[in-house]
């Protein structure tokens, strides 16, 4: 499953955005991940300051 993006917790920082490798996430009002692209790395779980992004 890709990363899911809890909407409340999310603040929309962009860190998230600048850190995935495979350009899967954008910013609207907060966090955006594009399933078909979403590798499911993690990495965004990993940097994300206000942990909004799980992996399902």
């Amino acid at each position: 499953m890709p990363a899911v993006v809890d909407a409340e917790k999310c603040t929309a920082c962009g860190t998230c955005v600048d850190e995935c490798p495979v350009g899967a996430i954008e910013l609207e009002d907060v966090a955006v991940v594009d399933a078909d692209a979403c590798t499911e790395c993690g990495t965004c779980v990993d940097v994300c300051p206000s942990d909004a992004i799980t992996l399902e």
